[in-house]
């Protein structure tokens, strides 16, 4: 006997799809490649810990206004959120041989906003609504297969050892290009599938964030937001990244393509990062207490090789992701999926919501007796 849906992916996508079947009283298992959940949803430490005050070394900002389905599902959550800090002047630099010019800043319009604790408090509070035994760990997904009816999947664990589940339906909460890289599907995934899976950009995949950590934000002192923009790199964005509790940080998009980055290597491109800060803000931005570094196209559960150079924005595309035979047996939600915010957070929402509501409606349908399904027609038989 099979149980009813496997979520494959322990992001906010997975989660919140996971949320909706637990409340909908539909069972379901959920498997996780990492040791931890949140996917590209990283809170850390100075350690680079996961933690509940931490850094995003993933997605940083909502915009409740434009997201609602972001601002809702923090708000069911009871999460608390402030706005990014962008009072004061801003710091550009544009050519090697010229200095830094600072310009006075403008109130960003619709105000971006950061979770207190970071993006991972959604990720915990989520899992903390879901029980226990329904989440593995640890669970990386190798091979998919049809067998009659069912979906059998195997799966490794850290130790080595395989694993399967027989289940009815699978939701893939990942991105498309990782699913048709890592995982082998019997029988095949039809070619036209296939090939669009793998042209999907992943969203922050072939970026890199780097964070600079001090005692106090100097720089509000200054005057300055801690905003900055270069063309001379290796950081190309610059932000204050200090956090609700205010544990002071500076942080910025490297700008270095992937390859080349991993040609140079980690420790070149911290040093760099730390000098060009100094230029930009002043001496004191080299008298820093830690680092944090995030290469995402280094990560072999978020990037493929595809990902080492930059190929655009995930696009909304309102075909079906699954077609020929897998059709009524996978899912895909993550939120390169979402058919209104690809490659945001509240694009993991919407697709997760959207997906997981089609699956709760197939399933109520499969499980209503008979009777009663020949008692609704006649009542919408009679209405009409």
């Amino acid at each position: 006997m099979s149980q009813p849906i496997l979520i494959v992916g322990g992001g906010l996508a997975g989660l919140t799809a996971a949320r909706l079947f637990h409340q909908a009283g539909i069972g379901f298992k959920l498997l996780e490649a990492r040791e931890r959940l949140g996917g590209r949803i990283f809170s850390a430490d100075a350690d680079g810990a996961p933690s509940d005050d931490g850094f995003d070394l993933g997605p940083s900002w909502f915009w409740p206004g434009m997201q609602p389905a972001m601002g809702h599902l923090v708000d069911e959550l009871g999460l608390d959120y402030f706005e990014q800090h962008s009072a004061g002047d801003v710091i550009f630099q544009r050519m090697p041989h010229e200095a830094p010019q600072r310009y006075r800043g403008m109130r960003q319009e619709p105000r971006s906003m950061r979770l207190v604790g970071g993006t991972g408090a959604i990720i915990s509070a989520l899992a903390a609504s879901l029980p226990a035994d329904s989440i593995q760990l640890g669970a990386r997904v190798t091979h998919v297969s049809l067998d009659d009816e069912d979906v059998v999947v195997q799966s490794v664990d850290t130790s080595g050892s395989s694993h399967k589940e027989r289940v009815s339906h699978v939701l893939f909460a990942l991105p498309p290009r990782l699913i048709e890289a890592k995982i082998l599907f019997s029988p095949a995934l039809d070619l036209a599938t296939s090939e669009r899976w793998q042209r999907t950009p992943t969203w922050m995949a072939p970026h890199a964030k780097f964070f600079a950590l001090y005692d106090r934000p100097f720089w509000r002192e200054a005057g300055l937001s801690g905003t900055g923009q270069s063309m001379v790199g290796p950081l190309v964005e610059i932000h204050d990244a200090t956090t609700a509790s205010g544990q002071a940080a500076l942080f910025g998009f490297v700008g270095v393509p992937a390859s080349e980055r991993a040609a140079v290597g980690r420790e070149t491109i911290v040093d760099a990062s730390v000098q060009q800060l100094a230029r930009m803000f002043g001496a004191e931005a080299a008298s820093l207490r830690a680092t944090l570094y995030k290469d995402w196209s280094d990560d072999p559960l978020t990037a493929t090789v595809d990902d080492t150079q930059a190929s655009g924005h995930p696009t909304p595309d309102r075909r079906p992701w699954v077609t020929g035979r897998w059709r009524d047996f996978i899912s895909l939600a993550g939120s390169e999926t979402s058919v209104t915010e690809p490659g945001y957070l509240a694009g993991a929402i919407e697709a997760a919501s959207r997906t997981a509501k089609d699956i709760i409606g197939r399933v109520i349908k499969d499980e209503r007796p008979a009777s009663a399904s020949a008692a609704a027609v006649a009542l919408e038989e009679s209405a009409r």
